[in-house]
């Protein structure tokens, strides 16, 4: 079991990000940011500027909120070719998205937000994950939308959702699900020093 001696307070609705915690052995309070508080990747960002500033704001958002406490934020995005696959706005927008993807390398990128509260010490990481996705069929890719998986996930899927799909090159698979664990135990252990 993890301990230390704050609780950590996670700013996200991800279940994944939750379950993440939970089998490493965190316990954790959820708050959920303010729908204010996530703006979308902007025209002028790289993706991993992105994700770092969304993280911040997710944190700061809930840390506003927080007396005292470690807030947890995380922001995930893949990325194609330099351009931004965020969380897909409906069925069409997600077979786009998957179509894209199939037989390609592509990144995910993941930042983190460790907000203490009451003194404000502020850390925020990113991790990049190479992953590149089987050349999938139409009815592959139809099947998957059927199921929903694909709803709230950057990129259109999750990498737990189905085996072999896509393999990772280089990287971390928490990262690809949506926090990667090593780097959020780095940036906790930093607040121990």
């Amino acid at each position: 079991m993890a301990k230390f001696a704050e609780s950590l307070i996670l700013a996200s609705q991800s279940p994944r990000r939750q379950l993440l915690l939970k089998e490493a052995g965190y316990d954790v309070t959820v708050i959920t940011p303010s729908p204010h508080a996530e703006t979308p990747p902007r025209l002028d960002e790289t993706p991993r500027e992105s994700v770092l500033r969304i993280a911040r704001e997710k944190a700061e958002d809930v840390a506003s909120r927080v007396d005292q406490g470690i807030i947890l934020a995380g922001d995930t995005l893949a990325e194609l070719n330099g351009r931004p696959l965020g969380k897909p706005a409906d069925r069409e927008h997600a077979r786009e998205i998957l179509r894209a993807l199939r037989g390609h390398d592509h990144f995910v990128w993941s930042a983190i937000c460790l907000w203490r509260r009451p003194m404000d010490e502020v850390l925020v990481d990113v991790d990049r994950t190479t992953v590149k996705m089987a050349p999938l069929s139409d009815d592959e890719i139809e099947e998957y939308l059927d199921s929903g998986l694909w709803e709230g996930k950057a990129g259109a899927f999750g990498i737990q959702d189905r085996t072999g799909w896509v393999e990772i090159d280089e990287g971390s698979l928490t990262n690809v699900v949506g926090l990667p664990m090593e780097l959020f135990r780095q940036m906790l252990s930093r607040f121990n020093e």
